[in-house]
């Protein structure tokens, strides 16, 4: 099989690139475009690791073909800051402990801001279902709810202002 020209915006920069047809989108974002924040832990969509926004939807990039991206809009962890910024979900993290080793760190944020997106006012119980789809092994989740739950707060906080 030959390679396939492939063309993807991800984090508003163009990448036009030649890959294999079996070329996992995951290796493509951090291999090919250096985009090393997205990690790669269990390669069969479990741990969540991986998780980024295709088209404004999380999904699991290890589980999709980089040519299945060609002509989509991606989002990495490093297209939530603007201006070397954290977001107050990235803050909130860092302040409530909601990270350790930072490994699935990513991919939590990433499908947190999805379902924020879609569910801005989600319940602790949803908020867990929600991360019942990645593995950490650092932070028991403790810390991660209270970092999306306070996020939530202030996001209401803001619309009331």
């Amino acid at each position: 099989m030959g390679k396939h020209e492939i063309e993807v915006t991800i984090n508003g920069k163009v990448f036009q690139e030649e890959v294999e047809p079996r070329m996992l989108l995951s290796d493509f974002v951090r291999d090919v475009c250096g985009l090393t924040g997205t990690h790669v832990g269990c390669e069969h969509g479990v741990c969540g690791a991986c998780t980024i926004n295709v088209n404004g939807s999380a999904v699991r990039s290890c589980l999709m073909f980089a040519i299945q991206a060609d002509g989509q809009q991606v989002q990495t962890v490093e297209g939530l800051t603007s201006n070397h910024e954290l977001t107050d979900l990235q803050k909130n993290f860092i302040e409530c402990h909601g990270l350790q080793c930072g490994f699935c760190t990513a991919g939590i944020l990433m499908s947190t801001e999805d379902y924020l997106e879609k569910n801005p006012n989600p319940s602790s119980k949803e908020i867990k279902e929600m991360l019942s789809g990645h593995l950490c092994r650092c932070t028991g989740y403790d810390g991660i709810v209270k970092a999306i739950e306070k996020t939530i707060e202030e996001r209401n906080q803001s619309v009331l202002s």
